[in-house]
């Protein structure tokens, strides 16, 4: 077959060519998440054919702007399958980050000015390249995460009812 010719089975990929790897859910619970970006990864050949078993644990990660670079910590891509020996890297190594020199400003202006962290929410391929969401958010605490559950709810159950009289009609 001609190189531009070749076709691939979507293996339950979105509909902008993107396919999940690894999600890290509890962020939106945990935290406040006021803006998200995408960055591209600086990834070793084992670490991306790890990838692409579906191999990778971002719900302990986090992202730091160092000298004017962003580095990912905390993640975990386990070790090729068939990687023995030499071929092997390092699964919990700080992994450098690709983004737009504007973005990482901008990023690291936020954080310091206060107390925001940058957590992975989304690890996935888009278009054959490995991308990871980032988002910039603001720890809850105990009370706060109680308090959006409640609201949460409570927006769910209006809902509910709001959709149980339109279904009705507004005479019942």
């Amino acid at each position: 077959m001609a190189k531009g010719k070749k076709t691939k089975k979507d293996k339950g990929g979105g509909a902008d060519g993107t396919q999940l790897i690894a999600s890290y859910k509890r962020a939106y619970r945990d935290y406040d998440i006021l803006d998200t970006y995408e960055a591209g990864m600086v990834l070793t050949g084992s670490e991306v054919k790890s990838l692409r078993e579906g191999n990778a644990q971002i719900a302990e990660g986090y992202a730091r702007v160092q000298r004017g670079e962003v580095w990912l910590d905390g993640i975990h891509i386990p070790p090729y399958t068939n990687a023995i020996g030499f071929g092997a890297h390092d699964p919990d190594r700080a992994r450098k980050l690709l983004m737009n020199r504007a973005e990482i400003d901008k990023l690291d202006q936020r954080v310091a000015q206060g107390s925001l962290t940058i957590v992975p929410l989304r690890l996935y391929w888009k278009n054959g390249r490995a991308k990871i969401e980032l988002g910039l958010a603001k720890g809850r605490t105990k009370g706060d995460k109680r308090q959006h559950m409640a609201e949460r709810d409570a927006d769910r159950e209006i809902q509910t009812e709001f959709n149980r009289a339109n279904k009705y009609g507004h005479d019942r």
